[in-house]
């Protein structure tokens, strides 16, 4: 399993510090004591290109390993249980920030257990925390830091962000 941004560490003695879920009725946190080890499960299933949740609730933030970057300069905090959606190179999701939504990706439909993944260089050209990807796919892209630093090559095939396209093409 690739890393996970865990903001909220599960410890014991923190458990009573753990918010509400925010999306009960559509993804299960499994938290987890080891660091960067917490995901997201879907409670539903959901046909291909679905909408799964609205982003509802962000604050402006700055560039961080918990942020989602909705523009070339901007980036927001999600106040919500989708922070434990993880990264992976075969995403389930996509994190469309020009409509504050997330979606099931287009391929294929989404099951009831499945894990809550996106693609990280989809909203992010220029990572706080870059890391090495775990997650096993086929297509797995090995080290993730951003969008900036793939070649066009390596994100063919996968859904950008306008933002992420608009960078790209400043970049060629």
């Amino acid at each position: 399993m690739s890393p996970s941004f865990d903001p909220i560490p599960a410890v014991p003695a923190l458990r009573s510090e753990v918010p509400a879920p925010t999306h009960p009725d559509r993804l299960h946190v499994n938290r987890n004591a080891k660091a960067f080890s917490s995901g997201a499960e879907s409670l539903v299933d959901l046909p291909a290109g679905a909408l799964f949740a609205k982003i509802t609730g962000i604050t402006p933030g700055k560039k961080a390993y918990t942020s989602v970057q909705t523009g070339p300069d901007s980036h927001i905090e999600l106040n919500s249980d989708l922070v434990y959606c993880n990264h992976s190179c075969a995403p389930s999701v996509v994190f469309d920030m020009a409509r504050m939504e997330v979606r099931v990706v287009d391929e294929k439909p989404l099951k009831k257990g499945d894990a809550l993944t996106f693609f990280y260089p989809s909203t992010e050209w220029d990572m706080d925390q870059a890391f090495t990807c775990t997650c096993g796919a086929q297509e797995c892209k090995g080290w993730i830091s951003g969008a900036k630093t793939m070649p066009l090559e390596a994100l063919e095939g996968y859904w950008l962000n306008g933002h992420i396209a608009e960078l790209l093409n400043e970049r060629k």
